[in-house]
């Protein structure tokens, strides 16, 4: 190299014995011949010699970090120790003013440590080192600069684990193509015959079901025809009494006192229901008393029935998922929301 010069140091004896054989022999009859055959002679005297190299070039300040274990790496050069220490930096949980700390923690002698931009601008200590770490900065120690190289990144743990998130979906995808459509038919065949068999278990109560409905309803229709008729008695009672018995004055307090009466038995009927006297409310709830009366009496089991009704509609529900092949996958209640 240009840079390097050569410099061959020879030990002092090597220097005294060519002083030496030149003082013994006489200047007029010695020649250079006898001078080197002298000092050739004397070789027991020659030591090996060293040889030194060395630059006129400063120590590079050029810095690089690396992934070790999957973690970016800086080795950062400590002034008062004279030597490297490594730092693992957490790109998503430290930030600029953690890993200045952790430097001046490690070594004491440091009395300012600084990052700046590739452009020399200071930059802030909230900034996160996943953000540093997406450029080439400069890191100052004291008075040393130090220009730190970012290597290219590598996928974070988030990354990696979508990776393997979507490499198991492949695998369950997979699966379900190779293993699906016998285990379809199997479950397909197991739900038919539980609604064969719940439908001829239902088939004896719906026929109870239908005539214990009849009666009632029969019998609910009766007593509105009935409220019906004593209205209209009421009423030609009160005009024959008005308009031939007696007088509008002596029936005014009368026709009074019935519209009272009338209140007071809608707001007991309140009281007693918790619910406002409204005629379609009225007449199911006077359904449903007939209704239970007579499944009481014909010794048809309610409870039963209910039970087998909605185990018939879960068995219907999931053969119609199975034999869709679209929402196969979806749940339950995706596919209640888009019958």
């Amino acid at each position: 190299m240009g840079s390097l010069l050569r410099l061959g140091k020879l030990q002092a004896p090597l220097f005294r014995c060519f002083l030496q054989c030149y003082k013994v022999s006489d200047p007029g009859s010695t020649t250079t011949k006898e001078i080197f055959s002298k000092i050739l002679s004397k070789r027991h005297l020659w030591a090996p010699g060293r040889v030194v190299y060395y630059s006129t070039l400063s120590p590079s300040n050029d810095l690089s970090v690396e992934y070790k274990h999957g973690r970016p790496v800086l080795a950062v050069p400590l002034p008062s120790r004279n030597e490297r220490c490594l730092f693992f930096l957490r790109p998503m949980l430290m930030d600029v003013t953690d890993f200045l700390r952790d430097i001046q923690k490690e070594d004491p002698g440091i009395h300012r440590a600084v990052v700046l931009t590739a452009g020399g601008d200071q930059v802030s200590g909230t900034t996160s080192i996943d953000s540093l770490l997406k450029g080439d900065f400069h890191l100052l120690i004291n008075d040393i600069t130090f220009s730190v190289h970012s290597p290219t990144p590598e996928k974070s743990s988030s990354e990696r684990a979508a990776d393997i998130q979507d490499m198991k979906t492949l695998v369950h995808m997979l699966y379900a193509a190779m293993h699906l459509p016998p285990h379809q038919l199997r479950k397909e065949k197991e739900l038919l015959q539980r609604l064969d068999f719940l439908r001829q278990e239902l088939t004896p109560l719906e026929k109870a079901k239908d005539e214990v409905v009849q009666r009632a309803e029969l019998k609910t229709t009766r007593v509105l025809w009935t409220g019906l008729a004593l209205m209209s008695v009421q009423t030609g009672a009160l005009a024959w009494l008005t308009w031939w018995v007696y007088s509008w004055d002596i029936m005014e307090p009368v026709t009074y006192f019935l519209t009272y009466s009338t209140s007071i038995g809608i707001f007991a009927y309140y009281i007693l229901t918790k619910q406002d006297y409204v005629y379609p409310d009225v007449k199911d709830r006077q359904f449903l008393h007939y209704f239970y009366k007579g499944a009481k009496k014909q010794r048809f089991n309610i409870q039963k029935y209910n039970r087998l009704k909605e185990e018939l509609s879960m068995v219907e529900e999931d053969l119609r998922r199975l034999r869709s092949p679209v929402k196969l996958g979806l749940p339950v209640e995706q596919v209640q929301a888009n019958p």
